[in-house]
């Protein structure tokens, strides 16, 4: 059986971004950032013109996605004990048992996972970039993709798509 895939992982696929994790007996991390970087793999059938997708499309996606979540405050907005809030004056309260937060609505990302693991980013990632590809190019047919987010150095989750149940 043969496949054909594309790879991009640029400098320019990366964001910086503010989270705290949530461990399982509740306790968390202190607020911080890390300098996210981005790489894709997709597979898929080649086209008429023998491309799987074209890098030239594929770049701009992954740098939009990027540009979301750059300088940005991460919150899991699907956490069962963290909550937030948006104020009249456009600031949003943060909560997490006795911690409280507050900062202007436009400096906060609100994604829905439960947690801001490095693990459900490269997800949400992958999924957003699959939704984007699926509807900019209709005719791209997606068999894989791997969507690898790293936190710092050596240190990355990634996410993997499959069309094949």
């Amino acid at each position: 059986m043969e496949r054909w895939s594309i790879a991009v992982n640029k400098e320019a696929f990366k964001f910086s971004s503010a989270h705290f994790l949530i461990f399982p007996d509740g306790s968390a991390e202190r607020l911080h950032g890390h300098n996210y970087r981005v790489s894709v793999a997709l597979y898929g059938e080649l086209s008429r013109f023998g491309l799987v997708l074209d890098f030239n499309r594929m770049k701009p996606l992954v740098k939009k996605i990027c540009k979301r979540l750059n300088e940005q405050w991460l919150i899991p907005g699907e956490h069962a004990v963290l909550t937030h809030s948006l104020r009249a004056d456009g600031v949003v309260e943060v909560r997490y048992l006795d911690r409280y937060y507050a900062a202007p609505q436009e400096d906060v990302t609100i994604l829905p996972i439960n947690n801001t693991s490095v693990e459900n980013l490269s997800a949400w990632f992958g999924r957003t970039l699959l939704e984007e590809i699926h509807t900019q190019f209709p005719d791209v047919t997606v068999e894989e993709m791997t969507v690898s987010v790293e936190e710092t150095a050596g240190q990355r989750a990634q996410y993997h798509y499959s069309a094949q149940a």
